[in-house]
């Protein structure tokens, strides 16, 4: 595994292309009205820090840890947060 330099530039991805056992930082949150309040409520603000943990066998939904916490968004919710990841 590849170790990447500090200096390496970010890419902005949806969460939900966020490869298992990857970690990245919250960009900005694309939803509206309430399901934006509901990500936020989360704790999915611009710097929050997630890791994918696993996907389910049908391939939707996806767990993420999030500030200490496992949540599972759809495909539809993890499309609307815009992540930076530095890939492998």
């Amino acid at each position: 595994m590849k170790n990447n330099r500090a200096g390496a530039k970010a890419n902005i991805i949806a969460l939900h292309d966020l490869p298992i056992g990857k970690t990245a930082v919250v960009n900005s949150i694309q939803a509206e009205g309430i399901a934006r309040r509901r990500m936020l409520d989360l704790g999915l603000v611009p710097g929050t820090r997630v890791e994918a943990l696993r996907v389910s066998p049908a391939g939707d939904p996806k767990a993420f840890k999030i500030r200490g916490a496992v949540i599972a968004l759809r495909e539809e919710e993890g499309a609307k947060i815009l992540i930076s990841y530095k890939g492998d």
